[in-house]
């Protein structure tokens, strides 16, 4: 696949998954739920490696990929459904839209790129006002439990981390490969942690639409999903990748008001914009102050 379109499907598998986990997680334990939706991604991956023949290794360095993979899988998943019981939609993919400047941080002390110019220092300011915005609209008007709101940036810290170390792994390997290996690492893992936190299996109590949203996720947001945004993160720099979460929020707070009927208020959409203008101001800032110095004098 081009890698156009990998940045494409990507940007919409992650404008629809917020929406996806809540509604797979409305009748049966979040736990559960992510637990079956990474089985069927590892079932399909499987079946995926075994037709095409790709080679998956499995030497240390292969591993250590594998295991930095899984670490945003795990985190990241598993903190967003506990999260997806009581926090919106559109709010989980608003706390995930800092994920670039929380990865330029860590690419700091992990990978030794430069440090935050001015510019991104103010876009970091920003993110932390809309990101207090959005919170404090949660807990005082919706009764939101902070707890929640905790767990999704948590999640979010899972997730920038994790793309971060995956770039300290020199490693060409197929992104189906780097997919199987980071499924075969974590899948074990959401099946110990259902059977520890709840271990119940009642299909009778499942709503259809959780069904859905669970094989959806599982195919798309999973398998397809990860095999995209493997390949992206593989072949361009983190933070590009990472830019995909200025754009999906949008999208994520429209579905998560259309077909869930959630919440808009104008301190909620005030803190949205300033996420988006900080994401912005972090990724172009500099081009912008640039190209005016460079503007000619009249």
């Amino acid at each position: 696949m081009p890698i156009q379109a990998s940045y494409i499907f990507v940007i919409f598998i992650w404008s629809t998954t917020p929406l996806g986990i809540v509604w797979s997680s409305e009748t049966m334990p979040a736990t559960l739920s992510v637990f079956l939706r990474m089985s069927i991604a590892l079932v399909l991956a499987g079946l995926v490696i075994a037709m095409s023949k790709i080679r998956v290794p499995w030497h240390r360095q292969a591993c250590t990929l594998y295991s930095y993979s899984a670490l945003g899988i795990f985190g990241g998943m598993l903190l967003s459904y506990l999260a997806a019981k009581t926090v919106p939609s559109g709010v989980i993919s608003l706390i995930f839209g800092i994920a670039p400047i929380l990865s330029g941080l860590l690419a700091q002390r992990l990978l030794n790129e430069p440090r935050f110019t001015l510019v991104k220092l103010i876009a970091l300011g920003l993110s932390l006002i809309g990101l207090y915005l959005i919170c404090a609209v949660q807990i005082q008007t919706f009764q939101v439990p902070p707890l929640g709101l905790l767990y999704v940036f948590l999640a979010v810290s899972c997730f920038s981390l994790s793309g971060v170390m995956t770039k300290r792994v020199q490693l060409a390997v197929h992104p189906m490969a780097t997919t199987f290996g980071a499924l075969v690492f974590v899948t074990p893992l959401f099946g110990i942690v259902w059977w520890v936190m709840n271990g119940e299996l009642t299909p009778a109590l499942w709503s259809e639409r959780s069904i859905l949203a669970t094989v959806y996720l599982g195919v798309f947001g999973s398998l397809l999903g990860f095999l995209a945004y493997f390949h992206i993160l593989q072949k361009l720099p983190a933070s590009t990748v990472a830019l995909t979460t200025l754009i999906t929020p949008a999208f994520a707070v429209a579905l998560g008001s259309w077909l869930n009927g959630e919440s808009l208020t104008v301190t909620l959409l005030a803190g949205a914009a300033i996420i988006l203008l900080s994401l912005a101001l972090f990724t172009f800032g500099e081009q912008w102050v640039g190209s005016k110095k460079n503007v000619p004098a009249t």
